[in-house]
């Protein structure tokens, strides 16, 4: 099976490390052979002509080669989010399987146009943080208070807390709350059920943990587990049966917290409503 890649800058750890990974996973029986850069890096310093080169991977010139030329396709740009809506248009068109790498979208609005573009024309997709697979989350249920913590700054990174908490709490958000710090951030999430769950990041290089009362007792999680490896399990189970796709309606939840975070960030220690 060829799988191609659309991205907006090919030089990035994602587009570095997942045709090694899915091969390995399939036994070869799938390949990333078709990729596609809307720009050069700007970060890595290689080239798009470059990074191909180096890789084995022929170069597409243009998203509708791409489109054309492969059974399944990824689209990638998983640090530039904003990007999407642009790099999604034809691909999610085409009715192959499409996975959308994280951070879906910016918000909620584009979230949803992103998934219409999908649902109009039957083409099945997904998107998720690597974190979701982690085999510590697995099994736990009636979650009734949650405390998580992860690395870095908000916009890039909470995207693997929130995937999580939201998958364990499992109900609808209403609110948000951002309170900065020095080198770190809270982000409180109120739910319609009375619930809120609280994501905290530090720059520095920090674990992830979460502290949680799952049926009324307390569980302390550090996530050690090779949750990427479980991941790309689930991404290529996807590309062969079409199973294991997160639901829309989830994945639009999450991009609402996701939304009103960074506008929380602009009005911080004051509730802003998803």
């Amino acid at each position: 099976m060829n799988i191609g890649f659309i991205d907006y800058y090919l030089d990035e750890w994602h587009a570095n490390n997942y045709p090694r990974l899915i091969s390995e996973a399939t036994q070869g029986k799938m390949r990333v052979n078709l990729a596609y850069g809307h720009i050069d890096s700007p970060i890595g310093g290689r080239t798009t002509d470059k990074w191909c080169e180096d890789m084995g991977i022929r170069r597409a010139g243009s998203i509708d080669e791409v489109c054309e030329q492969s059974d399944c396709i990824i689209v990638l740009s998983p640090d530039n989010c904003e990007m999407h809506e642009l790099l999604c248009q034809k691909p999610l068109r085409t009715g192959k399987r499409v996975y959308v790498d994280k951070t879906f979208a910016p918000d909620f609005t584009t979230a949803k146009r992103i998934f219409d573009i999908a649902e109009a024309s039957g083409t099945p997709c997904y998107s998720t943080s690597a974190l979701r697979y982690a085999s510590e989350y697995q099994g736990i249920s009636d979650v009734s208070a949650l405390t998580s913590v992860g690395p870095y700054r908000f916009e890039t990174y909470a995207i693997h807390q929130l995937e999580p908490v939201m998958m364990l709490i499992g109900s609808k958000p209403e609110k948000v709350m951002y309170v900065p710090g020095k080198g770190a951030y809270s982000l409180s999430i109120a739910f319609e059920d009375g619930r809120t769950a609280q994501i905290n990041g530090f720059d520095a290089n920090a674990p992830f943990l979460m502290n949680l009362v799952s049926k009324g007792q307390n569980m302390l999680i550090n996530v050690k587990s090779d949750f990427f490896g479980a991941f790309i399990r689930n991404l290529t189970r996807f590309f062969e049966t079409g199973e294991g796709a997160v639901p829309h309606e989830e994945t639009l939840r999450i991009m609402a917290v996701r939304g009103a975070g960074v506008e929380a960030i602009k009005r911080p220690c004051e509730w802003v409503r998803i």
